[in-house]
This record gives structure tokens, C-alpha cells and sequence, in this order.
């Protein structure tokens, strides 16, 4: 009786080339690609998924929060701003909010470019900026809440861009 512990080189069976095995790879990830975008389903007219409400929601109150402070005169690293420092960002998220509240796919793969900086900007202060529990926890929560929302409008960015699909005639 052969011994099952022999290599597969002793057994005689061929090995596949790493050309081979990544094709396989790719073959068995196009087959769950295909039945992801099956399962989704095309967003109904005026419709919009929940994580980009949310995210126009939170866009406009970041753009108003922009302004009000810039209106009371808050001051940034002791001076107060100039028009332009404030009216850029604000106008930017402005922008977004309109675009993500009509479910354009360009708002938001903005905002994901936006939410990517503030995960970059939020590790960079973890590793580097973070000298209080305080600052700690405020820059976990910052990275938290923009990492989910990253991930979730992931799947919502794929139902926006599908095509209507119409009967065939």
C-alpha cells in the first residue's frame, strides 16, 4: 500500500504552473463577481441606498458647520481665516451633498476620495499626533466612522452606476 504521506511529486500528479493557478484564481473570482452583480438590483427611480443619504446628510452639516464657524469668527491657530479658506471646503462638501442626495456616482466616488484622506490623515495622527487619551479616542472614532462608511458605499456606488435595465423587445 503507498504511503498517503508521499509528495505530490512522488505521486506522479502534476503540478499546475503559477500561471495556471493564477488564471484558476481569476476564473473562480470572476464566477463570484458575476453572481454579486446578479444579485444586485438597480436602484428605483428616485431612489437612493441609506449609506448615501446618510452621507449627503453628514457632507451638508460639515459645509454648514464650515460657515457657521467661520461666521462667529472662530479663530484657527490664533487668526481668524480668510474667505476663501472657508468658502473652498465648504462649497467642495456643498457640491457633494447636492450630488450624493441626487445619487450621482461621481458625488460619490468624491466623497470616498475624501473619506480616504480622512482615514490616511486619521492612522497618521494614531501614530504620530495622538499624545492624549482624549485625542485618542476622537481620532479612533474618526476613523471608525469614515472607514464603515468607505465600506458600505461600496456596494451602494455599484447599484448607482448600473444600467436601467429595460425588457427586451
Amino acid at each position: 500500500m503507498a504511503d498517503p504521506r508521499r509528495k505530490r511529486k512522488e505521486r506522479g500528479a502534476p503540478r499546475p504552473s503559477p500561471r495556471e493557478r493564477m488564471e484558476a484564481g481569476y476564473a473562480k473570482a470572476e464566477v463570484r463577481n458575476r453572481a454579486v452583480r446578479e444579485a444586485l438590483v438597480p436602484l428605483a427611480p428616485g431612489e437612493r441606498p441609506a449609506v448615501v443619504t446618510v452621507s449627503a446628510i453628514l457632507a451638508a452639516l460639515v459645509a454648514a458647520s464650515i460657515l457657521t464657524t467661520y461666521a462667529a469668527g472662530v479663530k484657527v491657530n490664533g487668526s481668524h481665516p480668510s474667505l476663501s479658506a472657508a468658502l473652498a471646503p465648504a462649497l467642495i462638501m456643498g457640491v457633494l451633498a447636492w450630488g450624493m442626495w441626487r445619487a450621482r456616482y461621481w458625488a460619490v466616488v468624491c466623497f470616498q476620495a475624501v473619506l480616504v484622506f480622512l482615514i490616511f490623515a486619521a492612522v497618521y495622527a494614531l501614530l504620530v499626533e495622538a499624545t492624549s487619551v482624549t485625542g485618542f479616542a476622537v481620532t479612533v472614532g474618526l476613523l471608525a466612522v469614515s472607514g464603515t462608511l468607505f465600506w458600505l458605499m461600496v456596494r451602494a456606488m455599484a447599484r448607482i452606476q448600473m444600467p436601467e435595465q429595460t425588457p427586451r423587445q
